[in-house]
């Protein structure tokens, strides 16, 4: 347990941060039919706006952590007003194509604005807790708990509102058909800039929990983003259940590969289960095969 311990945990956490960036993106995608690029950027923003929240305003933890939402919120909107929305009136049979490019520019646009605000050196997130328990076998640092405990929260959270609410279930119809959706009274513009707000606001959180355990840096959210995408292809683009579910599996098992063969490995890894499960099941291991008549 000393050994296996401490590698099931830190897959524990990490698959933690997966499912928390991937959630967002996911949404997205299913509702959308939208790869948003820029979507890793928006965890960047996060931990720079709970940063400066915190460390040079002096703001509480649960201020900095609300700004950090909130920019990631705020941010996701303007893309849905000034890129997503034009480019989907505009453009519709090519929209798929179209705003992954601009989201990438959007990306490519905010994280050099980032740059020039702090400077490319690594900074040290403030909300980071420190100690650790001894669970017997093994010691659990207080960071790790606090991440697992908040993602699951925010993901449990974001679960009622789409299966409670009024507009989680507007959400959850558009994503099913938004044609119908339009005929049945959905405002179906207004359900796309709530997903990409909401979007935003989870990955505005996930970006303070993710620098609390490495450091801040206008690169921050390029890893979680490449790893979001692979759990998404795994599990089957738009399927939030299994896109959880294969996030917290398939980083358990690059955590116990790294741990076996070698940090280096842990990534290689992952890229030969999605070119598998893309062979096996081109859908995805959660996903719909579509049939389409000629």
């Amino acid at each position: 347990m000393e050994i296996i311990g401490p590698v099931i945990v830190s897959g524990i956490t990490t698959g933690a941060l997966y499912a928390l960036a991937t959630l967002g993106l996911s949404l997205v995608w299913g509702s959308l039919g939208m790869l948003n690029m820029a979507h890793g950027t928006l965890l960047t923003l996060g931990g720079y706006a709970a940063f400066t929240a915190a460390g040079q305003l002096g703001l509480p933890v649960p201020a900095a952590v609300l700004a950090a939402a909130a920019v990631g919120g705020a941010i996701g909107a303007l893309i849905f007003m000034l890129v997503a929305y034009p480019l989907s009136r505009r453009s519709p049979e090519t929209f798929e194509t179209t705003i992954m490019i601009a989201t990438f520019g959007v990306a490519l646009t905010l994280e050099n604005v980032v740059l020039r605000l702090y400077g490319g050196q690594p900074l040290g997130q403030p909300l980071a807790v420190g100690g650790s328990i001894n669970l017997g076998g093994f010691v659990l640092p207080w960071q790790n708990l606090v991440i697992i405990v908040s993602a699951v929260a925010l993901m449990g959270a974001t679960a009622l509102f789409l299966t409670r609410t009024k507009a989680g279930r507007a959400i959850r119809a558009t994503a099913q058909n938004p044609d119908a959706a339009k005929l049945m009274g959905v405002p179906v513009a207004r359900v796309y800039l709530q997903v990409l707000i909401l979007s935003g606001m989870l990955a505005g959180v996930c970006g303070v929990l993710v620098s609390s355990i490495t450091q801040l840096s206008p690169a921050l959210g390029a890893d979680p983003m490449l790893k979001a995408f692979i759990m998404c292809v795994v599990a089957g683009l738009g399927n939030l259940p299994g896109a959880i579910i294969i996030s917290f599996g398939l980083a358990i098992v690059e955590a116990l590969v790294q741990f076996l063969a070698g940090a280096r490995w842990g990534f290689p890894a992952l890229l030969a289960i999605v070119i598998l499960v893309l062979i096996r099941r081109p859908g995805g291991l959660f996903g719909r095969v579509e049939v389409r008549r000629l």
